[in-house]
């Protein structure tokens, strides 16, 4: 009886040691992708923005913006031409019109693969309307540099706080 009284409360303390040590786990997981969605949330001035002219050298494109990153899930995006002529359809300016570019809907970010997808829910450009569109990112130094997952768009851009 003795023995297993013991291991009825050897068997408890080790099953209460493994939910509290999985339930700590899971909110260290937690902790850790709040610091990455908290780092972004909020509003980004550009600060430049790498594309490629006509001949695929990459050069910084004359241009301001304003990129926003809500806690609930939302995002929004604004890149202004200052010269509408600059942007070539390599590059960014696929996303724009008439030298603008505005878009809006929601985002996921991938903590493990630095990724974040934007689910475009409105834009000027309307073909983009519907699409997952997946950004690379990194936060380094008070920026958040983002760039397209696909190849073949070559265009880079830095936003500040």
């Amino acid at each position: 009886m003795k023995k297993s009284l013991c291991l009825g409360v050897l068997s408890l303390f080790l099953c209460i040691t493994a939910v509290s040590l999985s339930a700590r786990s899971r909110q260290q997981d937690r902790a850790a992708l709040s610091s990455i969605e908290d780092q972004f949330v909020g509003a980004w001035r550009l600060a430049w923005l790498e594309e490629p002219d006509g001949e695929r050298h990459v050069h910084k494109a004359d241009c301001t913006g304003l990129l926003v990153f809500t806690r609930d899930g939302h995002m929004s995006v604004q890149v202004m031409y200052r010269n509408p002529q600059a942007g070539s359809q390599a590059g960014p300016a696929q996303y724009a019109q008439g030298g603008y570019e505005a878009s809006f809907g929601t985002y996921k970010i991938d903590e493990a693969t630095h990724t974040f997808t934007f689910h475009v829910e409105g834009a000027m450009v309307r073909s983009l309307v519907g699409r997952e569109l997946a950004r690379s990112f990194e936060l380094s130094g008070g920026q958040l540099i983002v760039k397209s997952t696909d190849a073949k768009e070559r265009w880079r851009a830095a936003w500040t706080r």
